[in-house]
């Protein structure tokens, strides 16, 4: 079954579809230098994914991919109107670090999504990867874009670039399962726990985020380093990084995840944080704490509701990196419910 513009269904079934195209050299969505826009927001720990891929692959380099980036906040009530740019009537508040549409010119993403489907229903979110050849969105599923941006446009990269591969398939037995229960308890969990609507919905998700991270913390003692896996840097660094980055400084105090930090809960972790973040241009380059401290602070009205934002903890990332890593103690949160929680993932 095909959509109305001759788009498989599989692309984008209907209104309250998201949008799932994948580049291919035989599908619609082909590899081609400067076809392609992506949108994204610095504050989205999701839009974070697919922006650490442009970084590594150096695709606005090569593949010619620009890319918009909205503001922080405001994002409105209930959704609407949802994430903005920059935009010349209104240049007295433009937000650092923020773009204009490119693309368009538009104010709001909302109107991206409805020049894609103009009956559009789902979330006007980031990131979301732009077809400028087929005029409209190929893939908003941060997952989906993280796997496909890793080799999709390899035929247009130097050689170097191109093997860059962070889901080899020596290890993608041990990505897939790990993936799935950080996806569940870690990157979606701080969410579940910090707009939970009640004290016991709060209790229930709570344990399962930092169940993730005590096990995350004991699969770093047990391998050589300095990434997840080893000495292979893989779509879980990228995955657990664009969560763990934003831990200490919005997740413990805004989504109440205070049962530990990360800096001093975790010698693994925070020694890993560290090495990503200072080591790896890519990962250092795509994160912003302003965008991140204030997104979270001044657009949850109901979690903040004087949208103040909290300066600490400082500095937000520490230097130094401890290179014998058997100096390190294993960290954990030893509280029992959190612990029962964990061994569901072993």
């Amino acid at each position: 079954m095909a959509s109305s513009n001759g788009l498989p269904s599989s692309w984008h079934s209907g209104p309250d579809d998201a949008f799932h195209g994948k580049i291919t050299a035989d599908g619609p969505f082909k590899a081609e230098r400067g076809r392609y826009h992506l949108y994204i927001g610095l504050f989205c720990p999701f839009a974070h994914r697919p922006n650490v891929m442009m970084h590594l692959k150096q695709l606005d380099k090569y593949a010619g991919i620009d890319t918009s980036i909205v503001r922080a906040y405001p994002k409105g009530t209930d959704g609407w109107p949802g994430w903005r740019f920059n935009h010349p009537d209104d240049r007295e508040n433009e937000y650092e670090g923020s773009t204009d549409d490119k693309l368009f010119g538009f104010k709001f993403m909302h109107e991206v999504y409805f020049k894609a489907d103009p009956d559009y229903k789902g979330k006007y979110s980031v990131p979301a990867l732009w077809d400028k050849k087929l005029n409209t969105i190929v893939n908003n599923e941060s997952l989906e874009l993280l796997r496909d941006m890793q080799t999709a446009f390899n035929t247009l990269l130097p050689s170097k670039l191109a093997e860059i591969n962070l889901y080899p398939e020596e290890l993608r037995e041990d990505i897939d399962r790990i993936g799935a229960w950080m996806q569940r308890d870690l990157n979606t969990g701080v969410y579940k726990a910090g707009f939970a609507p009640d004290e016991e919905t709060y209790i229930k998700n709570l344990p399962p985020v930092f169940a993730a991270l005590n096990k995350l913390e004991k699969i770093l003692h047990s391998n050589p380093g300095p990434y997840i896996l080893g000495t292979h840097l893989t779509e879980l660094d990228v995955r657990a990084y664009a969560t763990l980055i934003r831990f200490d400084v919005v997740y413990v105090q805004h989504f109440k995840c205070n049962l530990g930090t990360i800096r001093y809960s975790y010698p693994h972790l925070e020694n890993w944080l560290r090495t990503m973040h200072w080591e790896c241009p890519a990962f250092r380059e795509t994160t912003d704490f302003k965008h991140i401290k204030e997104n979270y602070t001044k657009s949850h009205f109901d979690i903040n509701p004087k949208a103040i934002t909290p300066v600490g903890p400082w500095p937000h990332i520490e230097k130094g990196i401890e290179k014998d890593r058997s100096k390190l103690r294993v960290g954990e949160i030893d509280m029992p419910e959190v612990l029962e929680w964990e061994k569901r993932l072993e």
